[in-house]
C-alpha cells in the first residue's frame, strides 16, 4: 500500500514537471535558415512574437548555426537561449539599421536587438552574439580602425548590439559576445539587472567599442565577465537623451577581468542627473590606457562610490584615445563648448555651453598598480572634486611604450586637454579633501627620467 502511494505521488509530481516546463520556440520551426547568409530577421522575430503571445518562454537557437539578422525587437517574459556552438550576428548592410539608440539624436549610432519598457527578459545559453564590427570599419591603423566617412553627420549607421530600454528584471548570462561596432550592451533606465559570467570580446581597435554601459538604471549586478573592448569597459552614465528614467544608483561589480584602449572602469563623462550608490571589487585590469575614472563633464553628480581590491596595469597608446595611461582618475571639469544649438545633444536643449556638478565622497582601496603615469586628481574649481580617499594604494611607475610621458589629459573640457608635468604618484590639480593612508609609489628612475617625486615612497597623510 505504501509503495503504491508512493508511486503514485511520484507520478503526479513528474507529471506536474512535465507540465511546468518552459515552451521551447525553436527559430528553425519558424523560417530561420542558419546558414550564415540568409538574413534570418524575420524568422526569429516570429518566434519571439508567437512567444509572447502564448505568455512567454524560451526562444531557442539550436547549436552548430550560425543565423545572419538585421534589427530584431525583444519582448516581455522571453529567454533568448543560444546553444553551445550557435551564433546571432548582425548583418552588415548599413542601410537595414533606421532606428536610433538615441531617440532624435541619430548621429551615434542605430539599434540591432533591442526592446523598450518590457519585463522578465533574459539572454542566456554558451553561444554568440556577434556583432560584426569590422565589417563596419573603415581602414585599420597601428591601434585603431578609422572610421568610415558618412555622407550625413548627423546619422551614423553603425549598429549597437543590445539596447535595453526600461527593462525591469533583466538577466544576461553564460554567454559570448563579440566584436560590437559601437556600444555593445547598453542598459537605460532598466530596473534589477543581472549580467553574470559573459565573455565580452570586443575588438580592441574598433572606436567608441564600449563593453557595457549602464545609464540612468538602478539595482545592476555584474559579475564574473571578461571584457576587452576599445573603448571603455563598464561604463557608468546618465545620457541626456533618457533623462526621463532618473538617477543611476545602487551598481555593484565584482570579480571582473577588463582590457580597454581607453578606460577600463568609467564614470561619466554623460552626467546630467546623479551617480551614487557604486561598488566596484575585487577586478582585474590588464593591458588598458587609463585603469579606474570618474570623468564628470556635466551638471550631474558623483558620490558614494568605493574601488576596492583591484590590480591594474596601463600604459599609453595614441592620441585617438582618451587618457594618458592615468591608474586612477578623478575630474570634474566643464564640457567643451558646442557648435550648433539645435543639434548638439551634449548640453541642455539650445545650449552650447554647459556645468559640471560635484564629483565627492570617493574611495581608493587596496589598489595595486603598474602604470607609466601617475594619478591624476582635479576639478574646475577646488571644492568641486572632495573627500578623496586613498587607503593602502601601491603604484610603481614604469616605462613600457615609447610614447611620451608627463602628460595628463582632461578631455573633454574647456581650455586645453592637457596638462604637462613631470610624472608624480598622484598629481592634484585643484581638489579638497584628499586623503592618502599608506600610499606606496616605486619608480623605475632610469625609465622614468621625468619623474618629479621621490622614489620608494610610503605616504601617510590625515
Amino acid at each position: 500500500m505504501i509503495k503504491k502511494l508512493f508511486l503514485s505521488a511520484l507520478l503526479l509530481l513528474t507529471s506536474s514537471c512535465l507540465f511546468a516546463q518552459t515552451p521551447v520556440f525553436n527559430v528553425m520551426d519558424y523560417g530561420a535558415k542558419g546558414d550564415g547568409t540568409t538574413d534570418d530577421a524575420q524568422a526569429i522575430q516570429r518566434a519571439i512574437d508567437a512567444c509572447a503571445a502564448k505568455g512567454g518562454g524560451q526562444v531557442y537557437l539550436p547549436c552548430g548555426k550560425t543565423f545572419l539578422a538585421g534589427p530584431i525587437e525583444l519582448k516581455s517574459n522571453i529567454d533568448l537561449h543560444l546553444d553551445a556552438g550557435s551564433v546571432l550576428k548582425a548583418n552588415p548592410d548599413e542601410g537595414i539599421y533606421k532606428l536610433s539608440a538615441f531617440k532624435e539624436n541619430r548621429g551615434e549610432g542605430m539599434m540591432w536587438l533591442h526592446c523598450k519598457d518590457i519585463e522578465n527578459l533574459s539572454i542566456t545559453g554558451t553561444g554568440t552574439i556577434h556583432g560584426n564590427g569590422i565589417a563596419f570599419m573603415g581602414k585599420e591603423l597601428s591601434d585603431s580602425y578609422e572610421l568610415k566617412p558618412l555622407m550625413d553627420p548627423t546619422f551614423d549607421p553603425r549598429p549597437h548590439v543590445l539596447t535595453l530600454i526600461g527593462v525591469k528584471r533583466l538577466v544576461i548570462r553564460d554567454v559570448t559576445i563579440r566584436e560590437g561596432a559601437y556600444w555593445t550592451v547598453h542598459l537605460i533606465g532598466c530596473q534589477d539587472a543581472v549580467i553574470d559570467g559573459i565573455s565580452l570580446l570586443n575588438n580592441v581597435k574598433i572606436r567608441n567599442g564600449d563593453g557595457i554601459d549602464v545609464d540612468h538604471s538602478r539595482n545592476v549586478r555584474i559579475s564574473n565577465c571578461h571584457i576587452t573592448s576599445g573603448d571603455d569597459c563598464i561604463c557608468l552614465k546618465n545620457r541626456r537623451e533618457w533623462e526621463e528614467y532618473g538617477a543611476c544608483t545602487d551598481i555593484v561589480v565584482t570579480n571582473c577581468v577588463m582590457t580597454s584602449r581607453s578606460c577600463a572602469i568609467k564614470i561619466g563623462s554623460e552626467n546630467m542627473d546623479c551617480i551614487a550608490r557604486v561598488m566596484i571589487d575585487n577586478c582585474v585590469i590588464t593591458a588598458s590606457n587609463r585603469g579606474i575614472g570618474i570623468q564628470n563633464r556635466d551638471e550631474g553628480t558623483v558620490t558614494d562610490v568605493v574601488f576596492s581590491n583591484i590590480t591594474l596595469d596601463s600604459h599609453l597608446f595614441s592620441d585617438v584615445w582618451w587618457g594618458k595611461a592615468e591608474p586612477i582618475y578623478v575630474t570634474s571639469y566643464p564640457r567643451a563648448n558646442g557648435n550648433h544649438k539645435d543639434a548638439n545633444w551634449r548640453f541642455p536643449k539650445g545650449q552650447i555651453e554647459g556645468r559640471c556638478g560635484e564629483v565627492s565622497r570617493i574611495t581608493f582601496n587596496n589598489i595595486v598598480a603598474t602604470s607609466e603615469n601617475g594619478c591624476f586628481v582635479g576639478g574646475d574649481t577646488r571644492d568641486k572634486v572632495n573627500q578623496i580617499y586613498f587607503n593602502n594604494v601601491r603604484l610603481h611607475l614604469k616605462k613600457l611604450t615609447d610614447y611620451p610621458s608627463g602628460i595628463y589629459d582632461k578631455r573633454p573640457c574647456k581650455g586645453e586637454g592637457f596638462v604637462k608635468t613631470d610624472v608624480y604618484g598622484v598629481y592634484v590639480e585643484q581638489a579638497s579633501g584628499v586623503q592618502m593612508h599608506h600610499l606606496e609609489v616605486v619608480c623605475d628612475k632610469p625609465s622614468v627620467p621625468n619623474y618629479g617625486g621621490d622614489c620608494n615612497m610610503d605616504k601617510n597623510d590625515e
